[in-house]
């Protein structure tokens, strides 16, 4: 494939099992080499036995942080291009995750094409139009939680006390969202399992 050099081997690390499969089988149609893990210890450790050259890393995995496996992947292989998937998207996790060593930030569910292209584009392009509108109040409210889980490792107390909420509140607010993503990310799975992923012949 044009503009892709060294290993063909890819890591997927998504706990989500429809959705390593329908993104590996995508990859294994254009060549690829796909291995795959559910969470951050097991990743490392195929990472390292087999020498794979770009990686597909979920944020949210149920051992690790996925910018901490990102950091650690990076630190193991400088050469890596890890590509991040966050099932919520935002501002601050994204600019953590291209400052640990992350080539591209998607937000989830992402088309096996953008994800394939990300890969292939390794610079960034200073053509993109610049969105001016401000932010909803939602997205702002979001932007905030999601910096201030990033600046506190992840802890939600300690998150909760910066925000200066409950943390009670803020479980309910994370679990809301939680429970909102995953709605959408099975309605787009479905459509999109039928449009790239064609069934295998018996």
């Amino acid at each position: 494939m044009p503009g892709m050099n060294g290993s063909r081997n890819v890591l997927i690390v998504d706990p989500d099992p429809g959705h390593c499969s329908m993104l590996g089988r995508a990859l294994l149609l254009r060549d690829y080499e796909v291995y795959v893990s559910h969470d951050g210890e097991s990743a490392l450790g195929i990472a390292g036995a087999a020498a794979v050259g770009h990686a597909v890393v979920e944020l949210e995995l149920p051992d690790h942080s996925g910018l901490k496996l990102v950091e650690r992947l990076k630190a193991s292989n400088r050469n890596l291009k890890i590509v991040v998937l966050a099932s919520h998207p935002s501002i601050a996790t994204a600019v953590e995750a291209i400052k640990l060593g992350a080539m591209h930030y998607l937000p989830k569910p992402a088309r096996p094409e953008e994800v394939i292209a990300a890969f292939e584009r390794g610079n960034g392009d200073a053509a993109i139009t610049v969105d001016a509108r401000p932010l909803s109040l939602e997205a702002f409210i979001w932007e905030h939680i999601e910096r201030a889980l990033v600046e506190t490792g992840g802890n939600v107390s300690a998150a909760a006390r910066a925000l200066d909420m409950h943390r009670r509140t803020l479980q309910r607010k994370l679990r809301q969202r939680t429970r909102h993503m995953n709605r959408t990310l099975r309605v787009s799975e479905h459509v999109r399992d039928e449009a790239f992923c064609p069934v295998e012949p018996a």
